[in-house]
């Protein structure tokens, strides 16, 4: 019987053949945390008194960074005590969002192994890797073992196609395609996207969809591994003859097919507060806003800025908006400065906070005050994310945030393109 890419990567750090719904103990290839989770993974750690990690490890200060308080700079300083004293690698200030530095580092290959202490570890499935998110004490054992326990998923295969409007991005489709499947439509399950539309996607895109799984309850999601990934990994410094991509038998179970026809879409914006509630953004256009934001691990990257420049150049952001930008990377900060991006979006009237996270989490940079309105490029809406529950947040993409700024109100990008 045929495999899934889940099916396929499982077995092969298992060393014995697995299919949905087995259980078993899977060597991990890379693990990391993020300033939100590590501090429980240290206290772990040491608990568990070890003297050296069995799993490589990474850590990144990315959720608030720079510090915003005397409490999150001892967590800090905890992480960088402890990247010493075990060897292991830190992306510190300024170096940006976990889901973007560790790509663009060339750690994660397609058929690696990843769990990070982070939701939105799905990410990495752009790469074509396993990667999923779990709690620090989980992240710990596999620190401590170089292994944990998984549960083979069931696999969804997603089929995108038709011809792209004018006007729609990844980030439409992506809240389009949950909206439909229902945050909890895909829980505990595995995707796979391909068609068309997927074939050719950039990676930038790949990473904003794949990025997004987790807010249909998908354990995992996979882009193909085709020639746009091995490009961009060659191009990171990845050693060629380690690229080996892992694609599904053509005989694979799935537990459903689902086709997506992009053809007649309109902008999306999700609605307060939940992510599966996108409506067409000409539909929501009298809502006005306060706080526009540009960033985070999931359109933060070079192709997020460049549609925001298009839209942002020689126009003015609203007289009471406030138009918060935070590059991914500082890789990608340095392109967009080098390309004239920042220049730009500063003249637009944006401000551009250090690559990170931003106002996403909630923990600085841009919390908004109670019954503002706010709309995102991120990932998530709920009640509170950014910091305050009496807030609310309009998920969108770039295009969509940036014309919104500019008039004040929800607006569809397409009047600008």
């Amino acid at each position: 019987m045929g495999k899934t890419v889940a099916e396929k990567i499982l077995s092969a750090h298992c060393g014995k053949d697995l299919y949905a719904g087995d259980f078993a103990v899977c060597n991990v290839d890379f693990t990391f945390g993020q300033d939100g989770t590590s501090s429980i993974i240290i206290d772990r750690v040491k608990e568990l008194g070890l003297k050296e990690l069995k799993a490589k490890f990474c850590m990144v200060i990315d959720h608030s960074a720079p510090s915003p308080s005397e409490g999150v700079s001892r967590v800090h300083k905890k992480m960088r005590d402890f990247a010493r004293e075990f060897k292991v690698s830190i992306f510190d200030i300024g170096c940006g969002v976990c889901h973007q530095v560790i790509p663009e580092s060339a750690q994660v290959l397609p058929g690696s192994l990843v769990l990070g202490a982070d939701s939105h570890t799905c990410t990495y499935g752009a790469l074509g890797a396993f990667a999923t998110g779990v709690g620090s004490t989980d992240l710990a054992i596999a620190l401590a073992t170089g292994k944990n326990w998984f549960k083979v998923p069931k696999t969804i295969r997603i089929v995108v196609k038709g011809r792209v409007p004018k006007g729609i991005y990844p980030k439409d489709i992506a809240l389009n395609i949950i909206t439909r499947i229902k945050s909890n439509g895909a829980t505990y399950k595995a995707v796979e996207f391909s068609g068309s539309v997927i074939d050719a996607m950039d990676m930038d895109g790949r990473f904003t969809i794949s990025n997004m799984v987790v807010e249909m309850g998908a354990k995992a999601g996979f882009m193909p591994a085709d020639k746009t990934t091995i490009k961009w990994l060659k191009d990171k410094g990845a050693n060629p003859l380690k690229i080996k991509p892992v694609i599904a038998d053509a005989d694979a179970r799935y537990e459903d097919v689902l086709t997506f026809d992009v053809s007649n879409m309109q902008p999306q914006v999700s609605v307060p507060h939940s992510v599966d509630s996108a409506k067409p953004a000409c539909a929501l256009e009298n809502i006005k806003i306060n706080e526009a934001f540009l960033g985070t691990c999931t359109n933060g990257r070079l192709q997020d800025l460049r549609v925001a420049v298009k839209i942002l150049k020689g126009r003015k952001v609203a007289s009471d908006v406030r138009l918060i930008i935070a590059p991914s990377s500082r890789a990608i900060l340095l392109e967009a400065l080098k390309l004239g991006f920042i220049d730009i979006l500063v003249k637009a009237g944006a401000a551009i906070v250090a690559p990170g996270c931003g106002p996403c989490v909630g923990t600085h940079n841009g919390i908004p005050a109670d019954s503002e309105v706010v709309i995102s490029s991120a990932n998530r809406n709920f009640k509170g994310r950014m910091g305050n529950p009496k807030a609310f947040i309009y998920l969108a993409s770039p295009a969509t945030v940036a014309a919104s700024a500019v008039k004040g109100f929800i607006s569809d990008p397409r009047e600008f393109l």
